[in-house]
């Protein structure tokens, strides 16, 4: 029997309640593999309690796992502000674990079905036959990971300078990616850029043509980023695979979980060339943690990704899916979703999970 070994991050908010029904599900699993957990701290709490947000402990936990499970991170702005700036879980925990396995695809599913049109606020003939996007952002290199300078000016004027720092190597690659996974949907990539004002986005240009040239059987579509928002509002179905750089991918994304109903329905995966880590996209939501209404579905959707890409456990990622499908198209939904629907049954975060785990066994 195959063995897994899982780096178990909870993270702050509401990431212990969700990690919690994501390793729930993933013990329901139907499977010839075993899996084994590795409970490690990492964030605003792990700071807390050990003085890092990214503790050694950590660090060697992670290279020993085969994968990551990563609940979000992050407190109110009045508990952040009792942690050193770089020691804040995006620049002391989030950002470094990126850097040390090298996570440069982050992979961000948009996906609504028809039936679940419901959940978007965007009118239904605007959702049509439902939306599947892929968007690929790079994750290792742009403004997030230049060189940052804070100062006071011989005026006496406070200043930032922030580097957006690519290279060539850099671009190409989530470029691959980008076009391998087209080939495996509909065809079609969107290059979304802003080449008309930033001179980072020109050099990408100029690197996805020459990427594209490889595969002649993938349509190429381009897009600054600032029409992309607009298209992405009134007419999402034209898209399939949208690549793009670091910034641009983080705001967009998020513009996706708000066109399906929740980012609570956006899982992601972030993939280095040895390791990855999986993690909702959305952020730890404090101000709603230990109230049991948290939405799993990104978080149990991180780990199925883990299972098809970490593990290549594709039958297995396809039962949670499906499970998970099933509690939504049977009208049970946690209160981001469910608020306002007409038939649709609110649920505790816990008692989704538990639906999930049903669906899974009856399945199986």
């Amino acid at each position: 029997m195959r063995k897994y070994r899982i780096a178990l991050l909870s993270g702050d908010g509401i990431g212990p309640e969700i990690v919690a029904e994501a390793r729930k599900v993933l013990d329901a699993v139907s499977s010839e593999a075993e899996f084994e957990w590795l409970e490690a701290p990492f964030g605003a709490q792990a700071y807390f309690d050990t003085g890092r947000s990214f503790p050694d402990e950590t660090k060697q936990i992670c290279d020993e796992a085969d994968a990551i499970l990563k609940g979000p991170v992050g407190l109110s702005k009045e508990e952040t502000e009792r942690i050193p700036v770089d020691e804040r879980p995006e620049r002391g925990a989030a950002l470094p674990l990126r850097r040390r396995y090298d996570t440069f695809a982050n992979y961000r599913p948009v996906i609504l079905p028809p039936s679940r049109a419901h959940f978007s606020p965007l009118k239904a003939a605007i959702v049509g036959d439902g939306i599947d996007i892929l968007i690929l952002r790079e994750l290792v290199g742009g403004l997030y990971f230049g060189a940052k300078e804070r100062g006071v000016d011989d005026s006496g004027n406070r200043f930032v300078n922030e580097t957006l720092e690519y290279d060539e190597q850099q671009m190409a690659r989530i470029m691959h990616v980008a076009f391998g996974e087209a080939r495996k949907r509909r065809g079609l990539v969107h290059n979304i850029h802003k080449s008309n004002v930033m001179l980072s986005s020109v050099l990408w240009n100029e690197v996805l043509d020459e990427v594209a040239a490889a595969y002649p059987d993938v349509a190429l579509k381009h897009m600054l980023v600032d029409a992309a928002t607009t298209a992405l509002c009134l007419d999402p179905g034209q898209f399939d695979v949208m690549v793009m750089e670091n910034m641009f991918g983080d705001i967009l994304s998020d513009l996706g979980g708000g066109l399906i109903g929740s980012l609570g329905l956006m899982p992601s995966a972030c993939v280095g060339p040895e390791k990855a880590y999986y993690e909702p996209s959305h952020g730890s939501a404090p101000d709603i943690a230990g109230q049991s209404i948290a939405n799993p579905y990104a978080m149990i959707g991180s780990m199925a990704m883990m299972l098809e890409i970490s593990f290549g456990l594709g039958a297995e990622a396809a039962a949670v899916w499906s499970a998970m499908d099933a509690v939504l198209e049977e009208g049970y939904a946690t209160p981001d979703l469910a608020s306002g629907v007409e038939g649709m049954t609110a649920l505790a975060t816990a008692a989704f999970g538990d639906e999930v785990v049903k669906r899974l066994r009856a399945g199986g």
